[in-house]
Parts: C-alpha cells; structure tokens; sequence
C-alpha cells in the first residue's frame, strides 16, 4: 500500500473512534461463528454501509476475516479511504476487545498482511489459513481461495487487467444503485446478476468450487470456507460441504454458524429490505 502516512492516519482515527457510534439497545442476533471476506475497504465498490448496519445488528463467539478486507491493490494507485472505512475497522477491532475470537486470513489483495502470519494485533490473531470445529464436530478449512485461482497464481498481469475492468463495472453498479435508492428502490447487484448470465463466469465459479472442495477431502476434512470469488454458496461437492462467505461489494452476505453447528448465508440486502419495507409501507398509506 502506499503512503504510510496516510496509514498511520487511518490507524490514529480508528483510535479515537467511530463517525457513526455504534447502535445501542435492542437486541443483536447471536451466532456462534461469523465469517465475512471480500470488504475491499479502500475502493469506492466496498458497501460500507450495509456493512456497517450488519455489524451494529449481529454478535458471535468468533469471527472470521476470510481475505480481502483491505484492497492493497487499489489503495497502491489511488488513495480512496471515506471515514466509514475507519467506522468499520473500528467495529472489528471493538469486537476483538470485546471477547469474540477473531481470526484474519488475508487474501490475494491484502497479501502484504500475510507477512505477519502469527502474530496478534489488537486481538485479531492473522493465520494463513485455519481448521474450524462445528458445534456439531464437523472439520472445515477456512481459507480465502485465491491460491485454487489459476490465474491469479499463473497470470498476475491478467488478474490486474481483471481487476481494473471489475472496477469499472463497480463504478457503474454504484451510479445505478445511487439511482435507485433516490427512486427508493432496494440495492441490486449489476456484476453478481451478469455472473449468473455469462456462461464463462458460472463454468469458471463450478470449476474453483470444486477445485476448494477436492482441497479439503485431500486433508480429510469435512468441509471448507472461502471467499474471493464474491458469490455467496452452500452445497455438497463429493460429499465434501462446500461453503463460500460471498463478500461486501456485489452481494452483501455473511455466512454464520448457529449454536447447533447450522450454518446459513445471511443475504443482507434483503433483510434491510424486509426491515424497512412495513416502514415505508405505513408512511404510503
């Protein structure tokens, strides 16, 4: 990343605190583990707000980092960083203080933290990748994914070219959901809708899926957890359970884990949705 500076300028504002304080009262939903991944705090794509609601809402025993939640890739050309970014890592670092067990296994575009492998800042352990038991004594792999990523292993130039059309496709998914929320529409996700559309994209999700999946059976585990792909799933590879986080640009979800060891993928956008709509329904009529 560049400009150290301006690091140690974010770190002296997430110290002071948030910009937006922290919801008080009510409940928060308890689970037993969250796992989110792919924030990419520092590019104008990151949903921080959404982000920042989910935080306020929900609580857990442990909590995941599954990679990518700074974008080292981005912040190197262009230094992009709102105060709801400190909001956020203060929210995070408050949790770890707090008693939740937290566990950061950078990804491909924060891998400048993988050098600190091992060691505990502020209470968030970094680990390259993690062995998590289920309440119900099932043995998963948690880890970001980019090294099943051929070609982020094979062809970096190629997946910077692809990161910066991605970016572009953020930028206009941005101006369209900006649009929409004036017009008092719900989010909606342009990229996360022509992944479904685009026959390449869905071969290429198949492909990673199984290649994780294949990865943990040679460890003889259960399952695995990742991210890095921005498309939140649940499913049986070879009867190895297959269980990606999503992320926080396109699709906005977490995947939890109940008490019980249930494991579910929370689509945010939808229940802010859902929280809203009775409110507004209420002030049409």
């Amino acid at each position: 990343m560049r400009g150290g500076g301006q690091i140690k300028d974010v770190l002296a504002e997430v110290a002071v605190g948030p910009s937006i304080p922290e919801k008080t009262g009510g409940t928060r939903t308890r689970y037993r583990t969250i796992w989110i991944s792919d924030i990419h705090l520092g590019t104008r794509g990151c949903n921080a707000d959404m982000l920042i609601d989910f935080l306020d809402s929900v609580d857990s025993d442990m909590m995941y980092l599954v990679g990518d939640i700074i974008d080292g890739w981005r912040l190197r050309k262009t230094w992009h960083w709102p105060v709801k970014h400190n909001d956020i890592l203060w929210r995070i670092l408050k949790r770890a203080r707090r008693g939740t067990d937290m566990i950061y296994i950078p990804g491909n575009h924060d891998e400048a933290f993988r050098q600190f492998v091992g060691m505990n800042f502020g209470g968030v352990e970094i680990k390259r990748k993690a062995i998590h038991e289920t309440a119900d004594g099932r043995r998963l792999l948690v880890c970001h994914g980019d090294e099943f990523d051929a070609v982020v292993l094979y062809a970096r130039w190629l997946a910077l070219l692809g990161d910066a059309a991605y970016i572009g496709m953020m930028k206009v998914n941005w101006l369209l959901n900006k649009v929409r929320s004036r017009l008092g529409m719900p989010y909606w996700s342009l990229s996360k809708h022509a992944k479904h559309k685009v026959k390449n994209a869905a071969q290429f999700i198949g492909q990673f899926e199984e290649a994780v999946a294949k990865a943990a059976a040679t460890r003889d585990l259960d399952g695995v957890v990742c991210g890095h792909i921005h498309t939140a799933e649940m499913r049986v590879i070879d009867g190895v359970q297959y269980y990606n986080d999503g992320d926080w640009v396109e699709g906005c979800t977490a995947l939890v884990e109940h008490f019980n060891g249930e494991m579910e993928i929370l689509h945010w956008a939808d229940i802010m949705a859902a929280r809203y709509a009775p409110l507004e329904l209420r002030s049409a009529a």
